[in-house]
C-alpha cells in the first residue's frame, strides 16, 4: 500500500553538453551519428503498444542531404486512426485511476532515460532529421525534453496541494479529474521537446493521447515512443500516428469522446481546427478544449541608447539559429539610423565568419532548412526583396538545394515599414529591419505594436530605463514571452514560460502549471459531517 504523501523537490534545469573538440560528449555523439547514418530505421504505426504497418510508406529524408534516407514510415488510414481512439478510451480508466505519484515516477524515468541511455541517439536524430546543430539538438532534444518531464511532475504536485478552505463540521476539496475523453496531440517538426511535451503534459494529469507527429520529425519521435514504452507508460495512454495531419484530424474531431487538442503549427491550421469543433459541437460529451501555439513575428526594437554589439548579436543569433525555424526567432527589427550605421558593419562581420553547411560538421552555426517547400517559400521571398523598390538585399540572399536546403543567412532592409517582409511569418533565415529616424522611437513602438497578427516573443534594446519602461507598456500585448536587452528567443523551462496571444495562440504557457490545468476538469467536494436534520434557519423564528 502507497500512503506516502510525497513532494517533489523544485527542479534544477538539465546542464547542457559543450561538445568541445576532445569531448566525451563529442565522441559519443560521433558514434551516434555514425550508427544512425549506417541504417534505415524502419517506423511502424504504435497503437495500444501494438506496431501496425500499413504498407502505406513515406521516406524520412535528411535535410542536409534529401538523397539520404534515414526511415521510412507506414502512413495510417481512417481505419488506424479510430482504432487509436478506441485504444486511447479503453487505457483511459485504467490510467486515470493509476496514483498520481506512480503516474510522475514513469515520467521522471523517461527523463533519466533520456539524459543517459538515449541522450545521443535522440539528439543524433534530431540533427540528422531535423537539421539541427550538435547544440541545438543538446538543448531541444536532450535537455528542454528533460525540463519539461521534471518540472512538470513538480508543478503536478503543487497542483493538487492546492485545496480550498474548510469550516468547522464540513471537509471541502477539490479533485483534479483528467479530461472525460482522448486529447490529440499535433506535433510540429521544429522541436522534439514541444512534441514530447504536447503529449505528456496531458498524460502526466490522467489524460490518454492519440499523437500526430510531423512527418519531418518522425525519427527522433519514433525514439521518443521507444523510451516511453521503455519507462512502463502503458499500452495505448499514447498512440503514434504517423500520416496526413488533415485525415487524422478530422476524424478525431468528429469523435464524440474528442476532448481536446494540444496543438504547436500554423494559425491557419489552427483556425481550422477551431472551426471544426465548432460545427461539431452537439456531437461532443463535452465543450472540448483548445491549446494551440501557433506563428509569430517576432521582433527586436532598438533605441539609440544601446549598444551596437549587443543588438548586433542578437540579431545574428535570434534570426540565424536553427535557420530561423523557430516560433520565437527574431524576424523583425527596428533599428534607429544612428545605431544601424554601427549595427550594419557588425552583422556582417559576423556573417562573413558564420559557415553554412551538413550538420556532421560541428563547425557550421546554419544548417538545412527542413524541406523543399521551405526551401522554395523562403527563396520566394528573397525573390522578392530583389526585384522590390520598397527592399534591398544587405546580406546573403542566396540559397541552393541541389544537394541540401540551404540558405544564406539573409538580411533585407525595407524602405516600407509594411513591406510583405516585415509583416508575413516566412520560419526562415530571414531578418527585415526598418531603420527609423532617431526622433522617432515613440512612432517605431507603435509601428511594431501594430504591424502584425502575432504577439509571441519581442525584445527592446535600451540602455535608457525610463524609455525602456515606455517600451515596455506599449508593447505590452505585442509578445507573450518580452525580453529586455536580450535576444526574442531561448525561453527555458521553469524560467520563462512560453506562450503568445493574437494570432500567436491560447497563451497557456508551455512548461508551467497553467498548461497543466488545461488537462484537468476539476470537481469540487463538499462533505457535511453534521447533515441539518430540520429544515428552518433562524430568521425564521418569531421576535
Amino acid at each position: 500500500m502507497n500512503n506516502a504523501i510525497y513532494q517533489f523537490d523544485f527542479p534544477k534545469n538539465e546542464p547542457v553538453k559543450g561538445y568541445a573538440p576532445g569531448s566525451p560528449e563529442r565522441k559519443l555523439l560521433r558514434e551516434a551519428l555514425n550508427k544512425t547514418l549506417s541504417e534505415t530505421v524502419e517506423i511502424p504505426i504504435i497503437i495500444g503498444g501494438k506496431e501496425i504497418r500499413t504498407g502505406k510508406i513515406g521516406k524520412v529524408v535528411s535535410p542536409c542531404d534529401h538523397q539520404h534516407v534515414l526511415a521510412t514510415y507506414h502512413a495510417v488510414t481512417e481505419k488506424e486512426v479510430k482504432m487509436a481512439i478506441d485504444a486511447a478510451m479503453a487505457a483511459h480508466a485504467q490510467w486515470e485511476a493509476t496514483p498520481w505519484v506512480e503516474r510522475a515516477s514513469i515520467i521522471m524515468k523517461i527523463a533519466e532515460l533520456i539524459a543517459t541511455k538515449y541522450r545521443y541517439i535522440i539528439n543524433a536524430a534530431a540533427m540528422l532529421g531535423q537539421g539541427k546543430n550538435p547544440m541545438q539538438a543538446e538543448i531541444d532534444s536532450a535537455c528542454e525534453t528533460i525540463d519539461f518531464l521534471r518540472f512538470n511532475s513538480y508543478y503536478m504536485a503543487d497542483i493538487y496541494k492546492n485545496q480550498p478552505i474548510s469550516e468547522p463540521l464540513v471537509i471541502n476539496r477539490v479533485e483534479y479529474r483528467p479530461l472525460e475523453g482522448f486529447v490529440l496531440a499535433i506535433t510540429p517538426f521544429n522541436f522534439t521537446s514541444i512534441a514530447s511535451n504536447l503529449c505528456l503534459s496531458p498524460v502526466l494529469m490522467g489524460n490518454t493521447c492519440v499523437w500526430k507527429p510531423s512527418t519531418t520529425s518522425l525519427l527522433s519521435n519514433y525514439v521518443l515512443m521507444q523510451v516511453y514504452k521503455e519507462a512502463g507508460l502503458p499500452d495505448g495512454v499514447v498512440n503514434f500516428l504517423p500520416g496526413s495531419g488533415s485525415m487524422i484530424a478530422d476524424v478525431c474531431l468528429n469523435d464524440r469522446d474528442f476532448a481536446a487538442v494540444h496543438f504547436t503549427g500554423s494559425t491557419q491550421v489552427f483556425n481550422s481546427i477551431w472551426r471544426k469543433c465548432g460545427e461539431n459541437l452537439e456531437k461532443y460529451k463535452s465543450y472540448p478544449k483548445l491549446v494551440g501555439e501557433t506563428g509569430g513575428k517576432d521582433f527586436i526594437v532598438a533605441h539609440k541608447s544601446a549598444c551596437p554589439k549587443q543588438v548586433a548579436t542578437a540579431i545574428v543569433r535570434g534570426a540565424y539559429e536553427f535557420q530561423g525555424q523557430k516560433c520565437s526567432a527574431a524576424s523583425r527589427a527596428y533599428i534607429p539610423k544612428t545605431l544601424w550605421g554601427e549595427v550594419k558593419p557588425i552583422i556582417g562581420q559576423m556573417l562573413s565568419e558564420i559557415k553554412v553547411g551538413n550538420v556532421t560538421e560541428f563547425d557550421n552555426f546554419v544548417n538545412a532548412v527542413i524541406d523543399e517547400k521551405s526551401f522554395d517559400n523562403c527563396m520566394s521571398y528573397i525573390e522578392h526583396a530583389k526585384n522590390s523598390k520598397d527592399a534591398e538585399i544587405i546580406f546573403g540572399g542566396t540559397g541552393d538545394k541541389s544537394k541540401g536546403y540551404f540558405i544564406q543567412p539573409t538580411l533585407i532592409e525595407a524602405k516600407d515599414p509594411h513591406y510583405k517582409s516585415i509583416v508575413e511569418e516566412i520560419f526562415g533565415p530571414i531578418m527585415t529591419v526598418y531603420v527609423y529616424e532617431d526622433d522617432q522611437y515613440d512612432e517605431a513602438l507603435d509601428l511594431c505594436n501594430t504591424t502584425s497578427q502575432y504577439a509571441l516573443t519581442g525584445s527592446i534594446f535600451c540602455a535608457d530605463r525610463a524609455l525602456m519602461l515606455k517600451a515596455y507598456d506599449k508593447l505590452k500585448y505585442a509578445a507573450g514571452n518580452f525580453y529586455i536587452n536580450d535576444k526574442p528567443t531561448g525561453a527555458v523551462v521553469g524560467q520563462q514560460p512560453f506562450g503568445g496571444s493574437r494570432c500567436s495562440g491560447t497563451n497557456d504557457k508551455a512548461g508551467s502549471a497553467w498548461n497543466l490545468l488545461r488537462w484537468t476538469s476539476p470537481r469540487a467536494v463538499k462533505e457535511n459531517l453534521v447533515p441539518p436534520t430540520n429544515y428552518p434557519y433562524a430568521f425564521l423564528a418569531k421576535d
